[in-house]
């Protein structure tokens, strides 16, 4: 799981110890983290100097300390403010001397400012008030530490931090709190909480199980059922809306899955033999045990199709208990569900093209081993650019399509062929960038008529923003987030809507029954025995920061099948069995998740006694 930065001043403003200007009834307030040799501090010097002068008393403005640049002149010119603060109270008159001297103080330069000020050079300052200003420095650190300032500079505005640009409109956009700055901050909390892409698809699912419930519920399906595409002289691509979600939209969710497995093989939690046996072998059993226990209950015949519905794992839902869990869950508990999840999602996209596609037309097959082999051909030429990929994606889904294999697989392959590059030598390219700005400026004589970079020079540096991240991590950042709040709760909606009703129980007993104990029972099973057969012959190691208590408290977790698991549904049965099988689908899911939550909840007792605080990264 990803390190969360905080987003909250750690220290609330405290205006008894700390460095203001301003009114200090003022309705906004704005702390700065910053450093007297740092270039970007001095500019944003100016932009507050701005901002006071347009806001006047309803801002308060407040300086912190964070030398954080490897220059001792650094460190040296804070101690320096601090000093004259705790001294002869002119924190604000060395404070601008410094910001206006520096960046690059030359040699003595910080003991001339202290002579000039009416102070000792640093090195003579008396002992007690050298070293409390030492500590009003760490202090400051520690706070900006704390509460997520880790560059300078770094703005809070009213204790939240601001992540926008640092001129002066939109800085001054942030402070006022204008509805569109509202709302990038709300989304931004909303996505940061962790378990906001499960919260989202179980409120989708619930509202398309009220839906098929009311009298809204035939319209609606009806709605989906309208087709619609695109029409060139005589030919025409129209398909009904659900396949457009279930086929086109959730090839988005596939080309995400392809990535994040593309990462995790290359330079992820699977990159090596021994990080990967243990998820994998757990994924493993945790798909074969619950695939036998179907077969196992439902009779022969038709329902035995189905066998596919209780191997899948949904890791939305799955990802937001663990996070709601916190520091009792491991984190390396959540690593290894993580990456076994990775695996199963990767065997579910082979089970959808080897036992749940329609009627093969070899002709269109072809043309998709054509439009693969393209891609391909594009990775090994060394092209990186996007629109090559885009137009081949789209003629493979076409072709996938209407060979009757799962269109979805595209995103699959479209991600295994999007380029990796080595990466980049970062102090190569800013030194490019700083060359390409020096340049423009230079050649831009008095800045008559001129209000930023010159087009060439906005060229060349997007050039070299393009070398900074990989083409598959920059597509995966992308568009993650669209799978996650857009495309499976839209799927959700579509898919997951089933009428309440006793006769489809009655009727589906051995159907709902084989579906709840595959995955309440089976996967758990499954995982445990197969990490324990992998550990026990020396195939893994299991990390000794998680018992096995919470392993099986994982296991549990994993019976929550729910996207893929309705999405098998709709492929394996027909209309009455595909009902009982979103309503097991349920029934399990919330199982599952109830029982994980109980039996990973008792945190760890250490044999010393006191529990066990493990750091929760999220």
């Amino acid at each position: 799981m990803a390190y969360t930065r905080p987003t909250r001043l750690d220290r609330p403003v405290d205006l008894r110890r700390e460095h203001f200007l301003g009114n200090t009834a003022a309705e906004m307030t704005l702390v700065e983290y910053g450093s007297y040799a740092c270039p970007s501090c001095h500019v944003a010097h100016e932009v507050v100097a701005n901002l006071r002068d347009r806001f006047g008393d309803r801002m308060l403005y407040v300086f912190r300390q964070l030398p954080i640049t490897v220059s001792e002149e650094a460190q040296q010119a804070a101690e320096l403010a601090e000093y004259a603060a705790a001294t002869n109270g002119q924190f604000w008159t060395v404070h601008d001397v410094l910001m206006k001297r520096g960046p690059a103080f030359a040699p003595g330069e910080i003991d001339r400012i202290a002579v000039e000020s009416g102070l000792p050079p640093p090195e003579e300052a008396p002992g007690p008030a050298r070293r409390a200003a030492q500590q009003r420095v760490q202090d400051d650190i520690e706070s900006a530490r704390r509460s997520g300032a880790f560059v300078t500079p770094t703005f809070f505005i009213n204790n939240r931090r601001y992540e926008g640009a640092w001129d002066e409109s939109a800085l001054g956009e942030a402070m006022l709190g204008s509805l569109g700055h509202r709302l990038h901050t709300a989304t931004l909390d909303f996505v940061r909480w962790g378990p906001s892409a499960g919260f989202l698809l179980l409120l989708m699912s619930l509202l398309a199980v009220v839906i098929a419930n009311s009298p809204a519920g035939e319209p609606f399906a009806s709605w989906l059922e309208v087709s619609f595409g695109i029409q060139l002289g005589a030919t025409r691509f129209a398909l009904p809306l659900l396949d457009w979600i279930n086929h086109g939209l959730l090839s988005v969710f596939f080309l995400v899955v392809g990535l994040e497995i593309k990462r995790e093989f290359t330079i992820g939690r699977l990159a090596t033999r021994r990080a990967a046996a243990l998820p994998i072998a757990a994924a493993i059993g945790g798909m074969a045990v619950p695939a036998l226990i179907y077969l196992a209950v439902v009779p022969l015949g038709p329902l035995s199709h189905g066998w596919g519905i209780p191997i899948a794992t949904d890791t939305a839902f799955a990802i937001a208990l663990i996070v709601l869990l916190g520091d009792r869950v491991p984190v390396e508990l959540r690593v290894f569900l993580t990456a076994a999840v990775i695996v199963d999602d990767l065997v579910v996209i082979v089970v959808l093209a080897l036992f749940y596609a329609g009627q093969i037309d070899l002709g269109y097959v072809a043309a998709s081993v054509a439009a693969t082999a393209a891609l391909i051909a594009l990775n090994r030429s060394g092209i990186y650019r996007a629109l090559p990929y885009a137009v081949l994606g789209i003629a493979l889904w076409v072709c996938l399509y209407a060979s009757g294999l799962h269109a979805t697989l595209a995103g699959v392959i479209l991600a295994a062929a999007t380029p990796t590059r080595p990466p980049a030598n970062l102090r190569a390219l800013m030194a490019q960038a700083e060359t390409v700005m020096q340049a423009d400026l230079r050649s831009s004589g008095e800045h008559v008529l001129r209000h930023g970079p010159s087009e060439p020079a906005l060229r060349a540096l997007d050039v070299i923003h393009d070398q900074i991240e990989s083409p598959a991590s920059k597509l995966l950042r992308s568009v993650e987030p669209w799978s996650s709040y857009v495309v499976l709760p839209v799927f959700a909606l579509a898919n997951a809507g089933v009428v309440l009703s006793f006769d489809v129980v009655q009727g589906n007993a051995a159907l709902i029954l084989a579906i709840v104990l595959g995955l309440v029972v089976g996967k758990p099973a499954g995982i445990v025995l197969a990490a324990w057969l992998a550990v026990r012959f020396g195939v893994a190691v299991k990390p000794a920061e998680y018992t096995w208590r919470q392993l099986s408290g994982a296991g549990v977790l994993a019976g929550i099948g729910f996207t893929m698991s309705l999405f098998i549904a709709t492929h394996a049965f027909s209309a009455e069995a595909a009902s009982a099988s979103k309503i097991a689908i349920f029934l399990a899911s919330f199982i599952a998740g109830g029982l994980g939550t109980l039996i990973l909840w008792p945190r760890e007792v250490s044999k010393d006694g006191p529990a066990q605080k493990r750091a929760a990264g999220t």
